[in-house]
């Protein structure tokens, strides 16, 4: 502790540590060379998204006078400078990866990626066709004549050349033009001709810069350098927003991508002179001036193209049938006969399609409830609950329209489903909810059977196949009524009371007794250990950002519980700190699939209590969201999420600690075999439905 205050970590350095573990992954020679590639991609499309979300409230958050102590806290004034040196060393390590591994080693594969060469003379005429065929019509040149010209606005993240031209006519005298590379409209890389061995792969940022002269007729080119502006993404939606919610995010969502700028990426071999002009024409600050490479948006670089077909990639880990489904009869009967806990990916989404399509279809069901916060772009899960509608049953849906970046495809969906005939309940200005539950209502032997349905990740089948989620199916009649009381909720905004006082006994839901709930279960392991008794948390995470619920941990490490963290990005619990934190250790994995799945466990004097949810601690999830937290009463059930806990805690192949210091230091100790838990999961899920059908 410093000053009697408790340590925390930097909320977006602490997440700018994390990006950099995914550039680690890059670096790793044990990964496959295309899956080291897309974790490049994976760390620039993050960086993209960082600027557009965070850097305009650490630029706002920095300069003005904070009048709360908190707010000075998380905003120092330095963290601009702090942020600016975390990413140009990152960037710098990507051009050290991609330019002395990535780039060798396809070589040594025979696969060539142009990358500042010059272009062999047996392919300038398949790249010159390509360019006056399918380019050239997408291409459009702006004389940039003075500054602040009206009309030129570069788009958010889009590509151009700023190109030095010097006319023919009047000579020494120059002159800048923009030009746009449309990569938004063809393919980054085209693959040319093969020669001898070696395949040949080109970026169409090159095809242009080998064309130029025929763009500029009449002019003699000086130089040609990329340049990207990101801008602002945030929506500005004000909480007191009334009337069509819908109506004003989709205005605002034409304001998003004219946004202020956050960063404008440009070449770094750019003469002074040129940047100096760039930064006065489009009026950017000079904190906004970031330096870059040759090639900007390598997110692309998860679209290269892969000539040897499947090669230099993971290979593919089948999704495992779970044992206590039966295609011979209905998923309803499955549920009815015990609970059942999917682990995803590693097993098979279909049986989540299959609730919501024998839902549509089952005679017996009569109503359905269900949550939508991001959804597929073409949503299985949304045409079945249209198709319920259609078949008669009463359909209720909450969409969250202000879900970051998916806000026009729920829309769409909204509309398609509103059209239906569901009964679609939109935000709740001042609230998003991000729980992940739905509930089937069926009429069974002249009584109603609540099918709930309790999950830690999106109902979208897209990211199912690489987020680790947990899925939960039961008929625990007490589950059923206190999420048919949270979706009244939703409907009516009248405040759920279902035992006398307590809203919700078993459910853990934010804005009524999430915060409560955990408070006292870590003060349980609290009281344990001053006592004497065995004490232990472990909670497993995406983000931990809420001081309050930190400073909760902080007092049970000064108690003596030993507090195992997972956190997968933000982490703001500095760990190991002596008198503060010295009890708890916090790993990070990264490796093919995401961590998502957030999981509870509260040792109770060796009677362990086991709960899985959508929320993590952030600031946003505890305070300004509806969240469910659910618990895991199942023996057996609770059972398998121990072994996989513990597989992940004793990862030392792709985990790292989170330390104070955000370096990410490995795990692995001498002599210790690797454990690799996603590797490790499979199998056990694998084995497990071997053994259940054996």
């Amino acid at each position: 502790m410093a000053d009697g205050k408790y340590v925390f970590l930097n909320r977006d350095l602490s997440w700018l540590s994390f990006n950099h573990r995914v550039l680690m992954e890059a670096a790793d020679k044990s990964v496959p060379l295309y899956s080291r590639i897309s974790f490049l991609s994976i760390f620039s499309s993050n960086l993209d998204e960082f600027f557009r979300v965070r850097m305009p409230s650490i630029f706002a958050f920095t300069t003005i006078e904070a009048k709360k102590i908190s707010l000075r806290d998380e905003y120092p004034p330095e963290l601009v400078q702090q942020v600016q040196a975390a990413v140009l060393s990152h960037q710098e390590e990507f051009g050290r990866i991609l330019g002395g591994q990535i780039l060798p080693e396809l070589r040594n594969n025979n696969i060539c990626l142009y990358y500042g060469d010059t272009i062999r003379p047996e392919h300038l005429e398949t790249v010159r066709e390509y360019f006056l065929s399918k380019v050239l019509s997408f291409l459009q040149p702006v004389l940039l004549q003075k500054e602040n010209q009206p009309n030129v606005f570069l788009e958010n993240n889009a590509l151009y050349f700023i190109v030095e031209i010097e006319s023919t006519e009047h000579p020494a005298k120059h002159h800048y033009a923009l030009l746009n590379i449309p990569s938004g409209h063809l393919p980054r890389f085209s693959e040319l001709p093969r020669l001898g061995d070696d395949y040949y792969i080109l970026f169409v940022d090159d095809v242009i810069r080998e064309n130029l002269q025929e763009i500029f007729p009449g002019f003699i080119i000086h130089g040609a350098w990329s340049v990207k502006l990101t801008r602002d993404a945030e929506m500005n939606l004000e909480d007191e927003f009334s009337g069509n919610l819908a109506e004003k995010i989709e205005k605002q969502l034409e304001k998003r991508e004219g946004g202020n700028a956050t960063r404008l990426l440009a070449d770094k071999s750019m003469p002074r002179p040129v940047k100096d002009f760039v930064q006065k024409y489009f009026n950017i600050r000079s904190e906004e001036m970031v330096e870059g490479g040759r090639y900007h948006n390598l997110k692309d670089l998860g679209s290269l193209p892969n000539p040897l077909k499947g090669k230099l990639t993971y290979g593919n880990w089948p999704a495992v049938s779970h044992p206590g489904f039966n295609n011979h009869h209905s998923i309803f009967q499955s549920i009815t006969e015990g609970e059942k806990l999917l682990h995803l990916p590693y097993h098979s989404y279909n049986y989540i399609l299959r609730f919501f399509n024998e839902a549509a279809i089952d005679p017996h069901v009569k109503e359905i409830y269900v949550t939508l916060y991001r959804v597929a772009a073409d949503s299985h899960i949304v045409n079945a609950l249209i198709s319920a509608a259609k078949n008669g049953k009463k359909v209720t849906v909450f969409v969250e329209l202000k879900a970051r970046f998916d806000e026009a495809n729920n829309l769409k969906w909204s509309k398609k489903m509103k059209a239906a005939g569901i009964k679609i309940i939109n935000s709740i200005p001042g609230l998003k909810v991000h729980a992940k539950v739905a509930l089937v209502k069926r009429w069974e032997n002249k009584k109603w059977e609540n099918y709930s349905f309790l999950a830690t990740g999106n109902f979208n089948e897209a990211t199912g196949r690489f987020y680790t989620d947990h899925v939960f199916f039961t008929t625990n009649p007490e589950f059923g009524d206190e999420l048919d009381m949270l979706f009244t909720y939703l409907q009516s905004k009248t405040e759920p009371v279902l035992y006398g006082k307590m809203s919700f006994r078993h459910l853990l839901v934010s804005q009524f007794n999430m915060i409560k709930r955990f408070n006292k279960l870590i003060d349980r392991e609290i009281k344990n250990a001053r006592k004497g008794r065995p004490a232990g948390i472990i909670i497993k995470l995406n983000n931990m950002q809420e001081r309050e619920m930190i400073e909760k941990l902080y007092e049970a490490s000064q108690a003596g519980v030993k507090v195992q963290l997972l956190v997968r990005s933000i982490c703001c619990l500095a760990p190991g700190i002596v008198g503060q934190s010295e009890n708890i250790t916090v790993h990070r994995i990264v490796d093919r699939y995401l961590e998502h799945a957030r999981v509870f466990v509260f040792h109770n004097n060796g009677q362990p209590e086991y709960f899985m949810g959508s929320a993590d601690w952030m600031n946003r999830n505890l305070h300004s969201r509806i969240e469910v937290i659910f618990p895991i009463y199942d023996p057996a059930l609770c059972k398998e999420i121990d072994d996989i806990l513990q597989m992940q805690l004793k990862d030392n192949a792709k985990a790292v600690f989170i330390t104070g210091d955000l370096t990410n230091p490995r795990i692995t100790d001498a002599g210790d075999s690797l454990v690799a838990a996603q590797q490790s999961i499979y199998d056990f899920v694998k084995e497990k439905g071997i053994q259940t059908l054996n």
